[in-house]
């Protein structure tokens, strides 16, 4: 059987990864290996490590790499860690192909790792473009080390390709976070007050803000702008999830924590909410804030409307669902207004989503049952 590793570092990751990790662990041909590490064996990022375990897998390798800093020099000491311990875990694991999803600082160090070891990278969610962020030069310099890849719409498959890539290692899959929308039934609105412990009011709003790291303003002074707006907004309830393990994410995380305190009939805030609750929280909110990836992929697939603030998702391909406006009081205000508007709302049910509608999970699966013997040797592919 030859040994699929699959390393995740985050909560958001895990949950699209879950289906395909599915798929290896029941596979006759396949052996799963799970690494956890960075953000998942912290603390004060929720333990979520556990949320994989309860969820019946076991993990291969736990490696401890977070630096308790957010500032560059913390997180480029955490890639130097992760360099050094991915070595030995590839060492001891010896994977015949590594699964990496998407654009973590993390990921680079343990695909540079993987590349002088020279084991076969495929990449999930190559091709994208996010101008806001690192992330993207990050997604790229994977992608070029990367040997098969999994893109989410043509156009990104387009790019890859133009990026030198072989055509025959590029396959258009659709956003894997889509199949669980089609495999999970969601909570009625009852059991997820219930879950939460919240009660929700006329407007209801789910709220993921990261830090914008190419963005002209600083994380803190962004996000005390989006918090202004919140503060304003009436008869509503926001659910806050919160930041990442970036730069300045420990900044966001404790200014959700303050505004909590103070207004604990209007919020509520979690590290992590686990994809049953997250989907069913989006599926019930009049919109979903901030700028994370989920209300640009999954949002559209559950007919909820996206404010998408600053241009951390700049360049992705977006539905008609999306509002995007710069980090400014009047147009986030604005944006919260226009989503109530009668004819936004009446058009949501017409709303299609670019990114498929599910299955990229099963196709991803029968592509790596079908890749074996992978040369690690890779030639330029000129247009």
């Amino acid at each position: 059987m030859r040994k699929i590793c699959v390393v995740t570092a985050t909560r958001a990751e895990y949950g699209l990864l879950k289906p395909l990790m599915s798929m290896i662990q029941a596979s006759e041909e396949l052996e799963l290996q799970i690494v956890a590490t960075g953000a998942h064996l912290s603390p004060e990022f929720g333990l979520t490590y556990k949320l994989i375990e309860n969820d019946g897998f076991i993990i291969s390798e736990k490696i401890e790499i977070l630096m308790s800093s957010d500032t560059p020099p913390g997180l480029v000491k955490t890639m130097g860690v992760a360099m050094i311990s991915f070595a030995d875990a590839f060492k001891r694991i010896n994977p015949d192909l590594l699964v990496i999803l998407g654009d973590r600082y993390e990921m680079l160090s343990v695909a540079s790792a993987a590349t002088i070891f020279r084991i076969p990278i495929a990449h999930i969610h190559g091709g994208e473009i996010t101008e806001g962020a690192y992330d993207d030069a990050i997604r790229h310099s994977i992608t070029k080390m990367s040997h098969i890849h999994f893109a989410s719409t043509l156009e990104y498959r387009n790019r890859i390709i133009q990026m030198g890539e072989q055509p025959d290692t590029v396959h258009h899959v659709g956003a894997i976070g889509l199949d669980n929308i089609r495999s999970i039934k969601l909570m009625t609105k009852g059991e997820l007050e219930k879950s939460l412990d919240v009660r929700f009011n006329k407007y209801n709003y789910q709220v993921t803000f990261h830090p914008e790291t190419l963005g002209e303003l600083n994380s803190e002074e962004q996000f005390q702008i989006l918090l202004d707006v919140i503060d304003k907004q009436e008869e509503s309830f926001f659910v806050f999830t919160k930041a990442n393990a970036d730069t300045d994410g420990r900044i966001i995380n404790q200014m959700i924590d303050d505004f909590v305190v103070k207004n604990p009939n209007k919020a509520k805030a979690f590290h992590s909410l686990g994809a049953h609750r997250f989907l069913s929280l989006i599926h019930y909110c009049d919109a979903i804030v901030g700028n994370s990836s989920s209300g640009i992929l999954e949002a559209p697939s559950l007919f909820t409307p996206t404010i998408n603030i600053g241009d951390r998702q700049k360049g992705r391909t977006q539905a008609a669902s999306t509002i995007n406006v710069q980090c400014t009081f009047s147009e986030i205000e604005r944006a919260f207004f226009d989503i109530k508007e009668k004819s936004f709302v009446e058009g949501l049910k017409n709303i299609v989503n670019p990114y498929d509608n599910g299955g990229a999970a099963n196709k991803i699966y029968h592509t790596l049952i079908n890749s074996k013997n992978i040369d690690t040797h890779k030639s330029f592919y000129n247009l």
